[in-house]
């Protein structure tokens, strides 16, 4: 057998033998399986977070494969929009930041890498570095569908799936805020952004107080907090500007002035004032016409809203404490929080009440945040306006907001002003991001509320992983409006209404997955013959194909390819594309593909952080994929991967225990190594065989539920530690039995859907023909479960196990262990508490019994005893004991086992009738210990 430290040397010979093997055709004598993952784009390197995304997909596709499935696991490469335009942009402009990037942590050559100007040599370039990465890490991929967004036949598809959302009006031009790009004069989406993915388009309500013959606007999101404004805060340290806003006479930053030209507003600036000149003035209040000072605050960003903002204590935690360090000085002493909401679990001043209860000593606390948003929250969710605020008094937060926002915007000369919801907001050339008015930009309509019902309605019939993401799903299906989905610059499908726009990368994203199941067949025919009547024939059936430019053959057999693969049964993506990309798609897929076609189920991951930090290939906080590949061995990268967390939570690399996990297949290796020329039988054979069904069902419930962690555990950690206490149990000399073969056979194959490499090599190493991954998988054999062998281990396991413990604790040269045998009567306690619904109350229970009420104390204090032992057991286990086990045979028949594990004499004793104190302890399954 081959040495496992020389993997990486056999890893080339068997990944050629996969390659073709993974290419997946129809089979009808077979049930499909159709899995497919958030296709990468391909502006850089792959770092470790890109294999979990990879990887886990892989896992399950290897799975399901050797379950007897028709398995397609495709891949695509997306290129589409502006993102490496502004990479090319960076290196002709020979960009310092973006030449070590991609020179140094990439290691792009030099020669290559002068070549980068050009947008379409980059993506060219890392597409073929992922394939050639992922076909390392052994992804079990059909490479023949591999595609890239801008080829001219999948343009063809794009423009045949718009004509169907424009034919329904579901695009349209409008007049709506986008996040822009100045530098690039050009709308942007996540896939164009450096920094500030998440961020949102925040909808703040300018409230005009009076200053004069000049109004001061201040951006709110609560506009129902008017009536507990105290004050005005004004940044003493800022120029602000005079300026005619459409016409009025206002005070704003610089900033905000030119962030509202940006939103279609005219304004020109007539003069410059510090913020001092503020300070300690007077502005009216529009709704309640109260003059309230406005004082100074260097925390007010010119930067955010209009650079002037309104002050509410009793109800936002920042003001309350701003306020509080100026009273301490002495300074406004006479201005008190107006309280305006009631919330359930909060003081009349809530703002007050959570600052004060957790001892917040100013405004840079980092629980700051986290405070006001928990205050927000509960406010508007549960809190209701008071009689400080006249007729909207009893009102809900969530009405009088959209009543007090209508009233402003309406009757009180507000305007609705967008910001982003983070400062730090970078498009990939470099340059900042804001928020613009477009009037000619083309939009999906998410906000149609019937295409929303028609989602809503398929939603409950898609299968979500893990299933707490429902609500994430559902919410998004009811925020999500405008979406723009056209830009004037960059790679792509041109709007065929339109051409002078393109498609942005996430419009063009959104059912691609249909365009995997006929990607290799489909890039033969020439594009032009491509019609949108050619693909509503292909994927929705209409048509007559005798009039088409495609030769009916063709048509058919894509055709029948198509329905044979779809709808996708589950599609891998991350948590934070729930917002957008995977809720997207199924807005799409609803309004082209009838019912039958529609989605079946999304796994949705976690993030990946590499020693405890977020990974950002911007802030060179990586570590690449290959490298680690290299490093480490493709599979011991696999099953790291796989074992740190579930898909669905976040997963931190750390190198030192990636290394452990090297160790763990080297040790996997030797067992089976070890095991080559086992012959004969053992009394502990049955047992083996029994745990290895049990092995065997865990894990492959857990692989069915996405639960790939734990299948491992089950898988690798489960059958190593019954193999160690298989061998703890052979007689003197003896190697094992023959049984290990077969239990080494299922255990390669349990463990193949992870470390795919050792398990082909190991797969042929003893003896099998073959491919293991497409091997059968390992049936747990109902017949061959021993209940009564487990059980009898498991007693003899934790008794040896409490012994130990005793062994550590004394302070004694111990020769003698006695075990003292529960007695029947509290064997019968056990099964009325093990058979007890409510734990709690099971003493009542108990003393019903009259024979153990005869007891008394004694049976009292057995019962708690009893409940507690319970609970540290598994139900299988608990069942079983009830039903009832005969311990001292179990014990006698290992007695000279414990002696020799514990080097101690040992005596079996019933503990009904004993004198020794300690007898009065013994319970089932647990005897009572006394070492001398």
């Amino acid at each position: 057998m081959a040495n496992t430290l020389a993997m990486t040397e056999i890893e080339p010979e068997i990944r050629n033998e996969w390659i073709p093997a993974f290419e997946s055709n129809p089979d009808e004598t077979k049930d499909k399986l159709y899995v497919n993952v958030a296709f990468p784009y391909p502006s850089g390197a792959m770092h470790v977070g890109h294999g979990r995304t990879y990887i886990i997909p892989d896992v399950v596709a290897r799975f399901w494969r050797m379950q007897g499935k028709q398995v397609l696991f495709p891949m695509a490469f997306h290129v589409t929009g502006a993102p490496v335009l502004g990479i090319a942009k960076r290196i002709a402009n020979k960009d310092q930041k973006t030449l070590k990037l991609y020179g140094e942590l990439y290691r792009v050559p030099k020669e290559t890498l002068a070549n980068f100007t050009d947008p379409i040599t980059i993506v060219n370039y890392f597409a073929d570095e992922y394939e050639r990465v992922m076909k390392q890490l052994g992804l079990s991929i059909d490479w023949r569908r591999r595609f890239t967004t801008i080829i001219p036949q999948y343009s063809k598809f794009i423009e045949w799936q718009y004509t169907h959302i424009y034919g329904q009006g579901k695009v349209q031009k409008g007049e709506y805020p986008v996040r822009y790009c100045p530098a690039c004069d050009q709308p942007v989406g996540d896939h164009d952004l450096l920094e500030g993915e998440s961020a949102e388009i925040m909808h703040f309500v300018f409230v005009m107080y009076q200053f004069g013959e000049f109004q001061i606007p201040c951006a709110t999101l609560r506009p129902e907090t008017i009536f507990g404004v105290t004050n005005l805060w004004a940044n003493p340290e800022t120029t602000y500007v005079k300026a005619e806003v459409d016409g009025q006479k206002w005070i704003i930053s610089t900033e905000a002035a030119e962030k509202l030209r940006m939103q279609k507003h005219i304004v020109v600036e007539l003069s410059t004032l510090q913020g001092t000149e503020l300070i300690d003035k007077t502005a009216k209040n529009p709704y309640t016409g109260a003059d309230v000072p406005i004082l100074p605050a260097s925390f007010v960003d010119p930067d955010m809203g209009s650079g002037l903002v309104m002050s509410v204590p009793a109800h936002a935690p920042f003001d309350y404490i701003a306020l509080r360090d100026l009273q301490e000085k002495g300074k406004y002493t006479d201005i008190k929080a107006i309280p305006l909401v009631t919330v359930p679990n909060f003081g009349t001043v809530p703002a007050q009440d959570i600052v004060e209860k957790n001892k917040i000593p100013n405004q840079d606390d980092p629980r700051m945040d986290d405070l006001t948003q928990e205050l927000y929250t509960a406010e508007f969710s549960k809190g209701k306006l008071n009689d400080n605020c006249g007729i909207h008094a009893g009102k809900s937060v969530r009405q009088a907001r959209e009543d007090v926002t209508r009233e402003f915007t309406e009757e009180r000369g507000s305007i609705i002003f967008h910001e982003m919801s983070q400062k730090r907001v970078i498009c990939r050339c470099g340059g900042r991001v804001y928020v613009k008015i477009l009037d000619d930009q083309w939009f999906l309509n998410y906000g149609d509320q019937a295409w929303k019902a028609q989602v809503h309605e398929q939603l409950p019939k898609v299968e979500l992983v893990p299933a707490e993401v429902r609500a994430e799903f559902e919410r998004t299906i009811d925020w999500l409006k405008e979406w723009p989905c056209s830009r004037r610059v960059g790679l792509g499908t041109h709007v065929p209404w339109d051409p002078k726009w393109l498609f942005e990368p996430l419009s063009d994203s959104t059912v691609y997955m249909a365009y995997y199941t006929i990607a290799h067949k489909i890039s033969t025919i020439p594009s032009e013959k491509l019609t949108p009547a050619v693909f509503d024939f292909i994927f929705l059936g209409k048509g007559d194909p005798t009039t088409m430019p495609v030769d009916q053959a063709t048509l058919h057999e894509l055709r029948s390819e198509f329905l044979y693969w779809y709808p996708y049964d589950y599609r891998f993506s991350a948590k934070d594309l729930i917002s957008n990309h995977l809720t997207f798609q199924l807005f799409h897929h609803k309004a082209i593909f009838p019912d039958n076609l529609q989605p079946k189920g999304m796994v949705v991951f976690g993030m990946g952080l590499l020693n405890g930090m977020k990974m950002s290939s911007s802030k060179g906080n990586v570590f690449l994929l290959e490298d680690a590949a290299n490093e480490f061995g493709a599979d011991t990268v696999r099953m790291f991967l796989v074992g740190s967390a579930e898909p669905w939570q976040d997963f931190d690399w750390r190198n030192e225990l990636v290394l452990s996990v090297k160790k763990q297949i080297e040790r996997m290796w030797q067992i089976i190594l070890d095991s080559s020329d086992a012959s004969g039988t053992t009394p502990i054979d049955a047992w083996l065989v029994s745990r290895m069904q049990q092995r065997i069902a865990a894990a492959t419930k857990c692989l069915c539920a996405f639960q790939t962690r734990q299948a491992l555990q089950e898988a690798y950690n489960g059958v190593v530690s019954d193999l160690a206490w298989y061998r703890r149990r052979l007689p003197e000399g003896s190697s094992g039995g023959a049984v290990q073969m077969e239990i080494m056979s299922a255990w390669i194959r349990l463990m193949a859907p992870v470390i795919p490499y050792t398990a082909e090599k190991l797969w042929r190493e003893t003896g099998h023909p073959g491919l293991v991954s497409f091997a059968e998988w390992p049936v747990a054999d109902e017949s061959k479960i021993n209940k009564s062998v487990e059980i009898s281990e498991s007693l003899i396991q934790r008794t040896l196990e409490d012994i130990q413990s005793i062994l550590k604790l004394v302070q004694i040269e111990a020769v003698k262990v006695t075990l003292f045998i529960a007695p029947q009567w509290k064997r019968h306690l056990f099964s009325i508490v093990a058979g007890a619904e409510d734990k709690r109350n099971v003493i009542k229970t108990v003393m019903a019994d009259e024979s153990l009420r005869a007891k008394g104390k004694e049976a009292t204090e057995a019962s708690l005893q009893t409940v507690k032992l319970i609970h540290s057991l598994s139900p299988e286990l608990v069942s079983a004991i009830a039903d009832g086990v005969d311990e001292t045979a179990i014990f006698q028949a290992a007695s000279a086992f414990i002696e020799k594990e514990c080097r101690l004499a040992v005596e079996i004793v019933s503990a009904e009738g004993s004198a020794h104190p300690k007898a009065k302890s013994a319970l089932p399954f647990k005897p009572a210990l006394v070492i001398e």
